[in-house]
């Protein structure tokens, strides 16, 4: 009796097992499943807030205005009236050099002067004697007592002192500048500050010679006024149309991890600078440093704002750059219940497809946003204009939004129209669906 029960049970069990088989077969080969993986979805939030459009350089801070101040003479330095970060006005004395020598100098121009005034008052005595002569000589010709023959002579006489009056004053000039220039020469043995300022570095000390033969050293660096300053930034040419005197601009510099300085564009110079290929612009960005917290020669990373829109609803840009493939709407439509579309059903959904309440029905194929199915189930792409394509995650479904995209910041775009608010989450990303080519159509 037992046996007759199983054997007429046993092909109704074969042939159950050959369904389920079959079944599990077709579920393994889906052209739109990925293994054993669900289907899920990368997100990003819809944000409010401030968005600014910005153009990023380094720079370097200094001082509006540095003066390097020099000895004009060489000599020894012998005194010293400022270091380094002292606070100097303008005409006082900072250093001395050794002036023994230039004194020397002074007292042997004024020796050749004197000695050129004795020879201009010689020829001066001179002259006056061969005025008395040529006069003689011109009466005693009148009266016909002398030849022709000596008054030409006590004319050339006369010529020649004069002459001699001449060179000698000359000299005398000369011989006076000279005087002139060795004590200027000692004056510069003093050194004076040439501004009101801070004393950024000292180049000597005491007892070090200073030679002054081809250029001027240096001996100071100082600033003229640290509560002004400005940086010198590196604008690269592709953003260098966007700079405008007045402009403001943000840095921040390591000194300070998290404080951010103002300034204000006031020139961007037009002298290029190139260095291994790469042309960059000097922009110069005047800083309020009244506080004097900052110092010349530090980085400063300054941002430049070109642009800034407050309470903007704001898109990641990853959202927008997002655009699914083929394979992943067939793989998302098959995980949610919808029906994907197969070539050459020509839109009418074949038996092939799989019906569910996610589906379009009805026309075959995925529902489509801005776009139509064509003769071979393709999609055509229409186009959006100055508007773009997100994806929100409404119950666990992406649904196709079309935004008309402002400002951007690089990292994300202010949305000027569309269907967003704050706390939207946009798809970025498709996990568990097969990426296939990268064939983007317009449709879910």
């Amino acid at each position: 009796m037992h046996t007759v029960q199983v054997k007429r049970w046993l092909p109704r069990i074969i042939v159950l097992a050959l369904v389920a088989g079959v079944v599990a077969f077709l579920i393994i080969k889906k052209p739109w499943a990925k293994g054993d993986d669900p289907i899920t979805f990368s997100t990003v939030p819809v944000t409010k807030g401030t968005i600014a459009a910005q153009v990023t350089a380094n720079g370097t801070l200094s001082a509006v205005i540095t003066v390097q101040v020099g000895a004009q003479v060489s000599g020894r330095v012998v005194e010293l009236h400022a270091d380094f970060n002292d606070q100097v006005k303008k005409g006082q004395i900072i250093a001395k050099l050794d002036d023994v020598v230039l004194r020397s100098q002074v007292d042997q121009a004024a020796a050749s002067l004197a000695l050129a005034a004795a020879n201009v008052n010689k020829a001066q005595v001179a002259v006056m004697d061969s005025e008395r002569q040529l006069k003689r000589q011109k009466v005693l010709q009148d009266q016909q007592l002398v030849a022709g023959a000596t008054v030409e002579s006590a004319e050339v006489a006369d010529a020649t002192a004069r002459a001699a009056l001449l060179a000698a004053k000359a000299t005398q000039t000369q011989a006076s500048a000279n005087l002139a220039q060795a004590k200027l020469s000692l004056a510069y043995a003093t050194i004076y500050s040439p501004v009101d300022g801070v004393v950024l570095s000292r180049a000597v000390d005491v007892g070090q010679t200073v030679a002054a033969s081809l250029q001027a050293p240096v001996l100071f660096t100082i600033a003229e006024d640290l509560a002004r300053m400005q940086i010198d930034t590196a604008v690269a040419e592709g953003d260098v149309g966007r700079l405008v005197q007045g402009m403001k601009a943000t840095f921040t510099v390591d000194a300070f991890p998290g404080r951010q300085f103002n300034g204000t564009v006031r020139q961007v110079r037009n002298a290029p600078t190139t260095t291994q290929g790469v042309v960059t612009y000097d922009a110069v960005i005047d800083v309020d440093n009244s506080d004097k917290a900052l110092r010349p020669g530090m980085t400063a990373n300054v941002t430049f704002v070109l642009a800034q829109v407050a309470d903007a609803i704001k898109i990641p840009n990853a959202a927008l750059r997002f655009k699914p493939t083929r394979e992943q709407i067939m793989a998302v439509m098959a995980e949610l219940g919808g029906r994907g579309p197969r070539a050459g059903s020509g839109g009418s959904g074949g038996s092939g497809g799989r019906r569910g309440s996610g589906g379009a029905g009805g026309s075959g194929g995925p529902r489509m946003i801005d776009g139509t199915s064509g003769a071979s189930g393709a999609v055509v792409q229409k186009d959006l204009g100055d508007k773009k394509r997100v994806f929100k995650l409404v119950d666990g479904r992406p649904r196709p939004v079309l935004v008309k995209p402002g400002l951007t910041d690089g990292s994300s775009t202010q949305m000027l129209e569309g269907d967003l608010q704050p706390g939207d989450q946009l798809v970025t990303e498709i996990l568990g669906a097969p990426t296939g080519p990268a064939r983007k159509i317009g449709a879910f």
